[in-house]
């Protein structure tokens, strides 16, 4: 007996074959959209990492380039770039280390779809600028009258005089084929190619080293060696290229606003600048006080006096910063620096750090007799530097260190030269610029 499918039954499974063929599409299909819209949101994602990943990664080159610039830079926060937003942090890990930490979001760190932080610690490179004795002079020598003393070696590279036997703690070099040194007491070696003059007393405590086969009026209590080869003539320690990228970055920093030909501050007022242009004469008097952050480029004359301070921001710690008197438009009867009548510079409280006024005079190079500076009465942890023009001293001024092309001191004055100057650090240019610590980079998240 033959059995026939009847054409309802099998019109049944064909509308269920269809029913299942279609939830397994649905089913596919569902999978399918939602494995493309996780994609999607990984792809997203994994973009915006690397977007944030970028832009944390920039900011801490942004936030280098900005500690160069000022010193004390402590970071900021919620700054746009490009397709998100960063934040710094500069935290201090000692006098000449600082922890940078950048914080990149996209689109911005409110409501993320990324975020990434990456930290590094910054350094002063390892290049300072060395002052290695307490006076250090040019070709227009060095010379002492009265009662004044050096506490600390001196350098010059023209001659070195005194009277009445001026004391010198320390050794004396005079270099070049005309060195010349007389009428001083040194407590240690003198270095010459002539040493000694008839109408002045020299005193030498240690050994005595000159060419010329004689010396004149001269006590060495230790061993003389004639025919000792000259000491080479050396640079002063800071050039003017160095002295002109320091007024770059204080001019970077924004000028200041003058009035009647000068930014003053007198009596109770008090001021934080740096790094700035001062596009006039500085004139500080009167118990003012003026917080040093950078760098600051006076274009004109600098006084201060009448108690005036100057100190050092305690942020910067071991870095010094430069405040440089400079007009380039007259440099003879220009750029000056006077600071009188019990005035004072305090360094930021650490050990090594120091206020260096830079005068970019240049009168005594020249052959006239413009004062660099003037400097008399207290002055305390300065280090004064002209190395174009005349520097003296005077009634009972003390400092830590003086450079010039041309040093004369007078009555009383007393330099005593700091056993931490050798290495002295600045937080910009060939002399000590902040840079990445190589191996100190990590992506923390």
């Amino acid at each position: 007996m033959t059995h026939s499918t009847s054409p309802l039954y099998s019109r049944g499974q064909i509308i269920l074959l269809a029913l299942v063929l279609a939830g397994v599409f649905a089913m596919v299909s569902t999978a399918l959209v939602g494995f493309v819209n996780s994609y999607g949101r990984a792809e997203r994602v994994t973009v915006a990492a690397a977007q944030a990943l970028a832009i944390a990664e920039g900011a801490l080159e942004n936030a280098i380039g900005k500690l160069n610039q000022n010193p004390a830079y402590a970071g900021e926060t919620n700054i746009t770039l490009g397709p998100g937003t960063f934040t710094i942090t500069v935290e201090s890990i000692d006098s000449a280390t600082k922890r940078i930490t950048a914080t990149g979001s996209v689109p911005n760190s409110s409501n993320p779809t990324a975020t990434k932080i990456v930290k590094a610690d910054a350094g002063i490179n390892n290049a300072t600028i060395s002052f290695h004795y307490g006076i250090q002079s040019g070709n227009g020598g060095f010379s002492m009258d009265n009662s004044s003393l050096v506490r600390g070696n001196v350098f010059s590279s023209g001659s070195v005089i005194g009277t009445s036997q001026n004391y010198i703690y320390g050794d004396v070099v005079s270099s070049g084929p005309n060195g010349l040194v007389y009428g001083i007491h040194a407590t240690s070696s003198v270095y010459a190619h002539t040493i000694g003059n008839a109408s002045e007393n020299t005193i030498i405590d240690k050994n005595a080293y000159y060419a010329s086969t004689n010396k004149t009026n001269t006590t060495v209590r230790g061993t003389s060696f004639p025919g000792s080869p000259d000491q080479p003539i050396v640079d002063l320690p800071i050039s003017d290229d160095q002295i002109n990228q320091w007024e770059a970055a204080a001019a970077a920093g924004g000028t200041a606003t003058c009035s009647g030909g000068s930014y003053s501050l007198s009596g109770s007022q008090s001021a934080t600048l740096g790094p700035i242009k001062i596009p006039c004469n500085l004139v500080m008097s009167n118990s003012s006080v003026l917080t040093v952050t950078g760098h600051i480029w006076v274009t004109g004359n600098i006084t201060v006096q009448n108690s005036a301070k100057v100190k050092m921001d305690p942020a910067l710690g071991a870095t010094n910063v430069a405040i440089i008197a400079d007009n380039p438009a007259n440099r003879l009867t220009n750029s000056t620096i006077k600071v009188k009548n019990t005035s004072t510079f305090e360094n930021s409280g650490t050990p090594g750090s120091f206020v260096f006024l830079i005068s970019q005079n240049n009168s005594a190079e020249t052959g006239g007799d413009e004062e660099a500076f003037e400097l008399s009465n207290s002055a305390s942890a300065l280090v004064a530097y002209a190395a174009h023009g005349l520097i003296p001293l005077e009634n009972m001024v003390s400092l830590k260190e003086v450079t010039a092309y041309k040093i004369r001191l007078k009555n009383s004055a007393n330099v005593t030269y700091d056993s931490g100057l050798p290495s002295a650090v600045f937080e910009s240019g060939p002399g000590g610029s902040w840079a990445f610590v190589p191996g100190s980079y990590a992506i923390t998240r």
